[in-house]
């Protein structure tokens, strides 16, 4: 009988964490955000020290929103209208959440962005200074992509909604093209950065779904590298 509880209280964690992944769009955007940085982890060869503090961090993001969704569950069953307290408890819950996710942007910049700079400035070493006027026109093919994909699709407008993200394609494509025209490691690695903080704005703000924004990352780098390529051969 302990042994079928176990098994049951095992069932019942299992079904809780399912349960957040299904209904929590920030749950699965973690979730995501962990897979490429484990398989990035793995592909650099981090250390086994770094490694522990990147899985300690991704655990730390990944319990506070387990805790922030059971506690916006209980206080939701607890009130019937609008009580200050309850907003409260929700809003500190959701400042944990925040809390752990700064920590594991922290742990991956101290982890990463030497090697990504590294990696950066080896591709670097291969190319020849190019014109500026080169990154104009990738913006702009990655603009005018955009709007080809979106009118084939039909769904939303180039500034809202819809297959693919055009921010996303514009913001990529300009830290692409910024990083090919300075020829610096960390300006692409920082500009990058900032992509990403577009990226996630669109998917916040449920204008985007993921796979729109990841589409909408990889149609502006793809096109910015094949115009820069292009120019040096």
């Amino acid at each position: 009988m302990r042994a079928k509880s176990l098994l049951w209280s095992f069932n019942y964690a299992i079904a809780g964490i399912v349960f957040a992944i299904r209904t929590q769009r920030n749950m699965r955007l973690h979730a995501a955000a962990a897979a490429v940085v484990l398989v990035s982890a793995v592909v650099l060869g981090v250390a086994r020290w770094e490694m522990v503090a990147l899985l300690f961090a991704i655990t730390f993001v990944f319990v506070s929103e387990l805790v922030n969704t059971a506690i916006e569950g209980a206080v939701d069953v607890a009130t019937v209208q609008f009580d200050p307290m309850a907003k409260v408890s929700k809003d500190v819950a959701a400042g944990a959440v925040l809390v752990a996710s700064l920590n594991a942007v922290a742990v991956g910049y101290l982890v990463f962005f030497e090697r990504a700079a590294r990696m950066a400035e080896r591709g670097f070493s291969l190319a020849r200074q190019t014109p500026l006027h080169l990154t104009v026109i990738a913006i702009s093919l990655s603009a005018l992509a955009v709007l080809v994909v979106k009118a084939f699709n039909k769904e939303g407008s180039f500034l809202r909604g819809g297959w693919p993200s055009g921010h996303t394609a514009l913001a990529v494509s300009g830290a692409t093209a910024l990083g090919y025209v300075t020829g610096s490691a960390k300006a692409l690695v920082l500009a990058m950065f900032i992509a990403a903080l577009v990226a996630q704005s669109r998917v916040e703000t449920d204008t985007h779904t993921i796979p729109q924004v990841v589409f909408g990352a990889l149609l502006g780098f793809l096109i910015t590298t094949a115009v820069f390529q292009v120019s040096w051969s």
